[in-house]
Formats: structure tokens, C-alpha cells, sequence
């Protein structure tokens, strides 16, 4: 064992810590110092005393993770990897919150080393780390605890417990039984509009013990060290639910001005408010005080901790009998070498929901890509989401891949996430398409993070049909598209969707299926989707392009044969992903929607965004009916009569 810092050092990193946190907002003009002031001791605690990581190997697998669900007090974070020795040095604690500089406002996974998930939007980081706790589970459950047994750890505050994510994480998360994962709930009693009586006076105990948490009060505990490691430690041994340590703290302590004032969240502390706060710590009125002494004994002793028991769990796994191919492809979320070959290929003219057909191609990866985990919000069954043979993941049977995460979009989504930037696992999770709006935030969140997830939105269009405007989306793929970074692929056939699914597993990023209930014709190959778009049915010299998405692709096939009657060419171009036809070459955009040819667009949703491509659309500009699909689509507009007089006029007939 590492012995534990001396206590004198443990004072003068404390205060190292609480001085970075006011001076970096100070610097900065912005920024949140209070939180960070007041957790000082606990990050502390955590990073040279509890938690198993490794400053020099940032993703060794099997590493404690560490969530800021608070993510606003980021300067706390940043000041524990300057200390630890993850890469950030002064000069970047110096450049906090400016362009280009590893210590933006709120923490990116990806941007800085030692940074797991990305958080700032309130509870985001919580429900993360839901998802990362299942996806341990999950991962020592397949792979035995020699190799992965490790805690997840999460600060989370009021606002985080206050937004509505965070009910349905805890929720899910008592219910799983997730021990292992602890979360410290920064109790200050601070919000910005003031103390949290203003709005607040739920008891969190209780509500956490009502979900199924292991609950402990730590009271005022948030200065001593030692009863904090010692909480942490029992939380940590608590195996068969998820802990929360509630800490009393004082936002902006030890300030003798600000302390347990709402003004110290969010509002730099000015040059003299500092000066006395350094004065009671007893440190030097100088800014970024970091003695050389104090930053390379820490950097040493987390090393040391570091390498140790990353030496000890690769010996553990160099011993292991596990199947060495199968772990690299969980850890890449992929499939092992020439999977794609076990997916099923449709003939043309079968009829076949795109629904269905992902399920087809999930079950059908079941045992070549390893690492997919699958689940739905109470729609399991209704998204294709369902896994052929699979038992349900539950503390009873921790390796199983099907995830039922409950009427719990928001949670779903976000958890997801977590899973994702866990490693180890590709989940995809569905729900009806229309429910984007419960769980926009983590798609949002993922793409913004890079994270590997797999999306799953069915019931597409208003030919959900009955259930009327309440569930048809119209907007919905508008949204999707104008998200930066998040692959969207709106298949027309099953041989699409068989595409998408090979397209989302080779991506590095989110992916959005859009799928649709009804039964659709199958009437392309599947290779449009590779870049974006392709021509499905053409004309020698065609007259008229007619370029769609999802259903209305084999819609517009019937629609060019009316057109041909008439003795008009039509090239029909199904574009199942913008994003992808983007990308290419501009001699393969123009070779598919030539110079000269007019264009309509028929896609059954807003045609917000096809002027892009198109000289005329056809789409669903106002809300739906409830009736029979067919129906709907039919008094929309979304018909073959209606495709051939647009484009027939379009061509100049």
C-alpha cells in the first residue's frame, strides 16, 4: 500500500485546491468558485486517498470513474488533475474558461485528460453515471471481477437532484441494485436565485430510500478528511444498492465574506475578497500559488497509487482464461472480424417494417459484436429492440443484454451515454420517434461528447396513424438533422436499416435510426446509405429527380413508373442520411442530384431544410389526424397522385 499523504500536505493541497478556485474565475471574469471552495477537502479525498486511478494511463479499463455531475464547479476538477498529474500544468489553469484551452467552462470527455463524461447541463452528469455503473456491472458479469471490479463516483448538487433526469436515474438505478456506485450530494442549501428554501423542501434521504439507495447522513463533516474517506470507504463496500453520502458543506468557505452566500456560485469573488480569504488559509497573497514541493509530492504519491494497482489488475487479466478477441471488440465497440457477413440481406418486393428489420439485425450480431446491449422505454417489443434468447440485466443476472430501462426516455438517453463513455459496451436503446422531446438533452450531449450510441426511434411518421397528433412526428427529424456531430440515418427498406446498423457500428460517434411501424417495400440494395445517398431507380436522361427518405422512397418508385407512363424520365435518389451525403466529394453530390435536373423532395415531415436540395417539397408542414395511417398520409399529401402532378409540373408538363 502507498502510504497516505502527511497531514501538514493535506492541508497545502486543500488549499492549493481553494486557491486555483477563486483565482481562475478571478482571471477569468467567469466562472463558479463557491462549490469548488466548499468540495475542496472531498476532491481531495477522493483523488489521493480513495479512488483507484492512474494519472499516467487516464483509460486504464478497469479504473475508478469520476463524475462532477455539478459540472459548473469545474475549476475543481481541473485543479485535481493539475495535481495529480494528468497533463494540465499552470499555464492552462491560467488560461480557464478561454479559447482553445483544455480548461473550458464546464468539463469535456475528450478535451482533457482525466475527464470522463461531459457535464454542465444540471443532472446530465448523474444520470451518466447510471450508465456507467450498469455498464461495470454488466462488463464483470460477462468478464469476472479479476478483471472488472471498480466503483463509480459522483458529486452532484441541489440543481442536479432538482431537474427531473435525475428522479428517473435514481430510480433506475435503485431498482438495478447498482452498489458500487456512490454519489456525494453537496448539500449548501445554495441556489442562485438564493437559499433553496425558495423552491425547494424535498427530503432527498428519504426519496433516495424510497429508489432503493443506501443512505447516510454525513452532516458537517466536509472539512475532516478522514471521516470523508471513511464514508466513502463504507459507501464504497456497499454492494447490492448505490449510496448516497449527503454532506452538509458552506458554498465559498473559508471566505469571510461569501461564505453560505448564493453570490459565491456564480459571481468571481473580486481581487479583495480573495486577499482575505487567502489570509484566513494562510497562504501567500499570490495568484495560482502552487510550491513546486506540494505539486510533485502529490503528483508522486498519485503515481504511485496509480501505477500500483493498474500492475496489480494487469497481472490479473494476463492470467485471466478470458477470450482476448471478444474484450477488444467490447472495449472498440465492434463487431470481431467479418461480422457483417452474419447480417441478413432482403429481397426486393418483400414488405417488411424497418422496425423489425433492426431487430432482424440485432439478433442477428448477437455473437459478433460482443459488446451490444440493447433496451427500450417500455417499448422493447414496439422498437426492435427486443434481443432473440437474452435474459434481462438485473442483479441476478449482471452479463444479460437486454436493458429494461422503463417509461424513462430521459433516463434512457442518458444512461447511454454513460454506458458509452464507460467502454465495454454499444447500447442501443429505442423509444417512439415523437419522444425525442423527453430525451433530446443526452442525444444532444452524446454527440457533443463523441459517444458511441445507437439510438433507436420507430413509429416515424403520421403513419403511426390512429394515435393521432400526440404521437406522429413532424418536426422531430428537422431536430436530429440540426444537431452538430450526430449521424441520422432514416432508412427506406430493410436492406437500409441493415446498412444503417453496419454504418452506426463503424462510426466513432451517435447514431440516430429512424425507423418506421408500417410495412415498407423493399426496393433498394442498401448502399445508398454508405455515403448519404444513391440512386435507386434512373432514367436515361431523366427530367426530374425525385429524392426522399424512410417510406416515401418506395413511394416515389411507384410514382416514377406513373411518371414514365406520362412519358416523363424520373431518377428516384433515396438520401436516407444528410449527414453522410455531406461528407462526399462535391463530384459525387453532383452526380447524384445533377446540374439542371429539377429536384422534388418527398419526405412525410416538415420541409424545413430541403430547399437545400430541392426545387419543390412535398412534406407535412402542420401537425397530424388521428385516423388509419394510410389514411393520414393520403389526406397529407404523402401520395403517389399527389408525387406525379409536382413533378410533373416540375419537369415542365
Amino acid at each position: 500500500m502507498t502510504p497516505d499523504l502527511a497531514p501538514s500536505l493535506d492541508r497545502q493541497a486543500i488549499a492549493l485546491i481553494r486557491g486555483f478556485a477563486m483565482d481562475a474565475p478571478l482571471h477569468a471574469k467567469s466562472g463558479h468558485q463557491g462549490t469548488a471552495m466548499a468540495l475542496a477537502p472531498l476532491a481531495h479525498t477522493l483523488y489521493s486517498r480513495v479512488m483507484n486511478h492512474h494519472p499516467g494511463s487516464p483509460h486504464w479499463a478497469d479504473r475508478d470513474r469520476f463524475v462532477l455531475s455539478a459540472g459548473h464547479a469545474s475549476i475543481l476538477q481541473y485543479a485535481l488533475l493539475y495535481l495529480s498529474g494528468y497533463g494540465l500544468e499552470l499555464d492552462d489553469i491560467k488560461a480557464f474558461r478561454q479559447w482553445g484551452s483544455a480548461t473550458p467552462g464546464h468539463p469535456e470527455v475528450g478535451h482533457t485528460a482525466g475527464v470522463e463524461v461531459t457535464t454542465g447541463p444540471l443532472g446530465q452528469g448523474f444520470a451518466n453515471a447510471v450508465g456507467m455503473a450498469l455498464a461495470e456491472r454488466h462488463l464483470r458479469g460477462t468478464f469476472g471481477t479479476d478483471v472488472m471490479s471498480h466503483r463509480t463516483f459522483v458529486i452532484a448538487g441541489d440543481g442536479c437532484l432538482m431537474e427531473g433526469v435525475s428522479h428517473e436515474a435514481a430510480s433506475l438505478a435503485g431498482h438495478q441494485r447498482l452498489g458500487g456506485l456512490i454519489c456525494v450530494y453537496d448539500d449548501n442549501h445554495v441556489t442562485i436565485d438564493g437559499d433553496t428554501a425558495l423552491s425547494y423542501s424535498d427530503d432527498v434521504g428519504a426519496r433516495f430510500q424510497a429508489y432503493g439507495w443506501h443512505v447516510e447522513y454525513l452532516g458537517e463533516c466536509a472539512e475532516d478528511c478522514d471521516a470523508l474517506e471513511a464514508a466513502l470507504l463504507r459507501a464504497a463496500a456497499v454492494t447490492d444498492q448505490p449510496s448516497l453520502l449527503i454532506l452538509r458543506s458552506h458554498i465559498g468557505y473559508p471566505s469571510p465574506d461569501l461564505t453560505d452566500h448564493h453570490e459565491a456560485h456564480g459571481n468571481p469573488f473580486t481581487a479583495e475578497q480573495v486577499s482575505r480569504t487567502k489570509a484566513v488559509m494562510g497562504i501567500p497573497d499570490e495568484a495560482f500559488w502552487a510550491p513546486l514541493e506540494i505539486v510533485d509530492a502529490y503528483r508522486a504519491h498519485c503515481a504511485a497509487r496509480g501505477s500500483t494497482a493498474q500492475a496489480a489488475w494487469q497481472q490479473r487479466f494476463d492470467a485471466s482464461s478470458l477470450d482476448k478477441a471478444v474484450w477488444k471488440a467490447c472495449w472498440a465497440s465492434g463487431g470481431l472480424d467479418g461480422w457483417e457477413a452474419a447480417l441478413p440481406v432482403f429481397e426486393q418486393g418483400e414488405k417488411i417494417a424497418t422496425r423489425v428489420a433492426i431487430e432482424k439485425a440485432f439478433n442477428a450480431s448477437l455473437d459478433v459484436v460482443p459488446g451490444l446491449v440493447a433496451g427500450a422505454a417500455d417499448l422493447t417489443g414496439n422498437t426492435g429492440t427486443k434481443l432473440a434468447g437474452q435474459t434481462g440485466a438485473q442483479p441476478a443476472t449482471p452479463a444479460g443484454r437486454q436493458v429494461y430501462y422503463g417509461i424513462r426516455e430521459h433516463a434512457m438517453g442518458s444512461a447511454m451515454v454513460g454506458m458509452a463513455l464507460h467502454g465495454g459496451v454499444l447500447p442501443a436503446g429505442g423509444t417512439f420517434f415523437v419522444f425525442l422531446d423527453y430525451m433530446r438533452p443526452p442525444v444532444r450531449l452524446a454527440a457533443l461528447s463523441g459517444a458511441k450510441v445507437v439510438f433507436v426511434f420507430t413509429h416515424d411518421s403520421v403513419g403511426v396513424g390512429e394515435d393521432g397528433p400526440t404521437h406522429q412526428p413532424v418536426e422531430h427529424l428537422a431536430t436530429l438533422r440540426a444537431i452538430p456531430g450526430l449521424q441520422v440515418i432514416r432508412p427506406a427498406d430493410a436492406n437500409e436499416t441493415v446498412a444503417a446498423w453496419k454504418t452506426a457500428v463503424a462510426c466513432d460517434g451517435p447514431t440516430a435510426l429512424v425507423l418506421s411501424r408500417q410495412n415498407l417495400t423493399v426496393c433498394t440494395d442498401g448502399t445508398a446509405v454508405g455515403r448519404g445517398a444513391g440512386v435507386v431507380r434512373d432514367a436515361a436522361h431523366p427530367q426530374v429527380v425525385l429524392l426522399a427518405t424512410g417510406s416515401e422512397v418506395s413511394l416515389c418508385v411507384e410514382a416514377s413508373a406513373a411518371l414514365a407512363d406520362m412519358g416523363i424520365a424520373a431518377r428516384v435518389v433515396s438520401m436516407p442520411s444528410w449527414d453522410r451525403f455531406e461528407a462526399q466529394s462535391a463530384t459525387y453530390r453532383s452526380d447524384v442530384l445533377p446540374a439542371g435536373v429539377p429536384v422534388l423532395s418527398v419526405e412525410a415531415g416538415v420541409t424545413f431544410g430541403w430547399a437545400k436540395y430541392a426545387d419543390d417539397s412535398i412534406g407535412i408542414d402542420r401537425f397530424g389526424a388521428s385516423a388509419p395511417g394510410s389514411v393520414v398520409m393520403e389526406q397529407l399529401g404523402i401520395n403517389v397522385a399527389n408525387v406525379v402532378a409536382r413533378a410533373a409540373a416540375l419537369a415542365g408538363h
